[in-house]
């Protein structure tokens, strides 16, 4: 048998508390005082006491012990409370939704970035970020090209900023701008010989690089032209910061992307670098998930950053 939805009996709509009485009871909650709670909403404590009273009417049960002198709240009063309070917290987080469609740039905005990136090219970009965009909430995971990327799929990040080449598949690529590697290596170090240094000339197990892992290490590879596989040292760094502490002991060389070398990184280090061959580089862009609405945005993103990678660079 089948029934008429018109005909269906349907059950009675639930009066719910308005914003305003949560408002008023998550702070008298908080206060613990009428008058106190009162002055924090920029009510008169008149109309914050019927609020309140409208609220326990509507819920049919008492929030709060009066006493001339004291106020209790009750036991479920604070049960209603913390959930008041959830409720608050939820309808903010609508609002900043509905914002962030409107322009993701004045909101929350999660950005992965990988650690050969991070250190060098944020501080220069996020002063001027913040100046330009003071609403935006900016929310910042530092991992390896792989995991930001399936972060990215998963709707765990907004967007990434990596060095290409890299494998990606049902993302928008917004190239920014070349950062070329350089010949990083001890000054005075014999393993470089006299005049301007060649790749192709360097000894056996002299090239030290990240693990693997690491995109940095597949770019440097390619970009710098390492054809001879025993060139390569079979020791393998984890991070820039340890490979940079064995170039300067006099243990290798290694290539190092540009927007680092003006960085702390190498302060109070004996490394000097020299430039290589004009291709010799690693292209440095931001991606985000294929036909998302914010496309626009994104993109006056990337330009802001391809504008701004230099401020604070040293001369």
């Amino acid at each position: 048998m089948s029934y008429n939805s018109d005909h269906m009996k349907r059950e009675p709509r639930m009066n719910l508390p308005t914003v305003k009485q949560l408002r008023y009871f998550a702070a008298l909650a908080e206060h613990g005082h009428f008058g106190r709670a009162a002055a924090a909403c920029f009510v008169s404590q008149s109309a914050f006491s019927a609020a309140i009273r409208d609220l326990e009417t509507l819920l049919g049960v008492q929030l709060v012990d009066r006493s001339r002198k004291h106020v209790t709240i009750t036991a479920t009063g604070r049960e209603v409370a913390a959930k008041a309070g959830q409720c608050l917290r939820e309808m903010e987080e609508l609002v900043v939704l509905a914002q962030r469609e409107r322009d993701p740039l004045a909101g929350r905005l999660r950005l992965g970035v990988i650690p050969t990136i991070a250190p060098f090219l944020l501080p220069r970009v996020l002063p001027a970020l913040r100046t330009a965009f003071p609403r935006l909430q900016l929310y910042l995971q530092e991992e390896q090209t792989r995991r930001i990327y399936d972060g990215l799929m998963a709707g765990e990040l907004d967007l990434i900023l990596l060095a290409l080449p890299f494998a990606l598949r049902h993302v928008t690529v917004m190239p920014l701008f070349e950062d070329p590697f350089l010949l990083a290596a001890h000054e005075g170090s014999a393993l470089i010989g006299q005049g301007p240094p060649r790749v192709e000339a360097l000894p056996a197990d002299s090239v030290l690089l990240l693990e693997d892992g690491h995109c940095l290490r597949d770019h440097a590879l390619a970009a710098c032209h390492i054809r001879g596989a025993e060139q390569v040292g079979s020791f393998a760094a984890s991070s820039l910061l340890t490979l940079v502490e064995m170039v300067d002991a006099d243990l290798g060389i290694t290539f190092l992307p540009e927007m680092a070398v003006d960085s702390p990184l190498l302060r109070g280090t004996r490394i000097r670098t020299y430039p290589l061959q004009a291709d010799s580089v690693r292209e440095i862009g931001l991606a985000w998930r294929e036909g998302s609405a914010f496309d626009a945005a994104f993109r006056r993103l990337g330009d802001f950053i391809r504008a701004h990678r230099h401020d604070g660079q040293a001369a």
